[in-house]
């Protein structure tokens, strides 16, 4: 687990980085209906939890630069013997100090009482606007109480920033303590992987296979990441197919994208298999293709390489294995300038991984992709989908549906596979296949 010490240097790195005369506010994930009285399984928001480690709703972390009698501020529920029979135990404002490391804590009650007063004299708020309308419209009155009080000396802010601005940066760099837990979060996906090779069955079900990957989470203290997806036959070609209820056919593959969240870090990984054992010929031939394609994005996967480029090396190889099949026609250069490959390949090649799956982190820097760096990590996730009805495409690739992801941590000479573990090669695979 993330160590208290290393939420206290994430907050003072913040801070340094928005100087002594700013304010910045982070109100928690608030809880969400599931129906009626139900809720949904409460998580955090990811930046809240970067910064703080505090899994509890209903509260406000403040950071004041500066300010002498404490920089790091948490508004929290109080204690409550009645509400954790039912709930679970609080922190509470003692706890928010001792366990958690923060210089000083208040009941979430006395927010709209202290708030203002911490505003004055900060001259920059930074603060996710748009993300929580009820909080947005809370901060604006409680600036707007200390713009009335001007005519008697008070100093209210006069601009507000996009928090995201700077600390988005600081969380697509990721720190030992971080790669130490997504480590161990791909470690739990690679064996939730292995297990859903070795729970398909012809004449299962595709839930079957869920279950083989929700166990193995389970069993390891984690949890989906997200909705895993587990698609067989032309369910393949749906990129965010949900139902995971069909039937599973001999003849068809199996895609299976699924990744597990351990302590908050996410893993994703995607593999595509013959429920048979076997490649077919034209199933062989396609994957191939898609893992030449992730080869030729994980050589470029190193610093000093352009973000895109791996996506690109990924596409041109793609549209040359697509024309030397057939089901492409023309020239690489003309169906690469005229994104012919984009009937069968319509996403880019990978994200940014962290705290969220699709991770934050700007993609480009002054408009121009920006650099790879020591510390990122990142998926590559080449694909084919060969599409039921396909106009032009013979009836024998239709149906066909091949992603092969991995993720990926940028090194000082290059990079690290983390889901390594999960056989790509189709001898591999079938190997793993064959022990069911």
């Amino acid at each position: 687990m993330v160590k208290p010490a290393e939420f206290a240097r994430r907050r003072k790195q913040l801070m340094r980085m928005a100087d002594q005369d700013a304010i910045l506010i982070l109100p928690s994930a608030p809880q969400r209906i599931r129906s009626h009285d139900t809720h949904y399984p409460y998580r955090q928001d990811s930046d809240f939890w970067y910064l703080s480690g505090f899994a509890e709703p209903e509260a406000v972390l403040v950071l004041v630069p500066g300010r002498k009698h404490g920089e790091t501020l948490l508004f929290c529920r109080e204690r409550d013997p009645e509400r954790e029979a039912w709930d679970g135990p609080r922190a509470g404002p003692e706890g928010a100090v001792e366990t958690f490391g923060f210089d000083d804590a208040y009941p979430i009650s006395d927010l709209d009482e202290i708030l203002p007063g911490l505003l004055e004299g900060r001259s920059r708020v930074y603060y996710h606007f748009g993300r929580d309308t009820d909080f947005d419209l809370k901060l604006i009155g409680w600036v707007n109480r200390v713009r009335s009080q001007v005519r008697h000396g008070a100093q209210p802010p006069h601009e507000f920033l996009e928090l995201g601005h700077l600390l988005h940066e600081l969380r697509l760099f990721k720190s030992p303590g971080e790669l130490k837990l997504m480590r161990r979060a791909a470690a739990i996906a690679c064996e939730a992987q292995i297990a859903a090779m070795r729970a398909t069955r012809a004449g299962g079900r595709e839930y079957e296979v869920e279950a083989a990957l929700q166990y193995v989470y389970r069993k390891n203290d984690a949890v989906a990441a997200y909705e895993p997806i587990v698609g067989s036959g032309a369910n393949a070609c749906v990129l965010h197919y949900r139902a995971n209820n069909a039937p599973i056919a001999d003849g068809d593959l199996l895609l299976c994208d699924a990744g597990a969240e351990y302590a908050g870090y996410a893993s994703d990984i995607t593999r595509t298999w013959p429920v048979s054992g076997t490649y077919s010929k034209e199933q062989r031939a396609l994957y191939e293709v898609v893992l030449a394609a992730q080869a030729a994005a994980l050589a470029k996967a190193r610093p000093g390489q352009s973000w895109i480029a791996g996506h690109d090396a990924a596409v041109e190889t793609l549209t040359d294995g697509l024309l030397s099949l057939g089901l492409l026609k023309g020239t690489l250069k003309a169906a690469l300038a005229s994104g012919a490959y984009k009937k069968f390949y319509m996403h880019k090649t990978g994200h940014w991984l962290g705290l969220d799956v699709h991770d934050v982190g700007e993609y480009k820097l002054a408009g121009d992709y920006r650099e790879l760096e020591p510390g990122m990590v990142f998926t590559i996730e080449p694909g084919l989908y060969i599409a039921p009805g396909s106009k032009g495409v013979p009836a024998k690739w239709q149906g066909i549906g091949i992603r092969i992801e991995d993720d990926v941590l940028v090194t000082a000479d290059g990079h690290e596979v983390l889901t390594g573990a999960v056989p790509r090669d189709i001898e591999a695979v079938e190997a793993v296949l064959a022990t069911r």
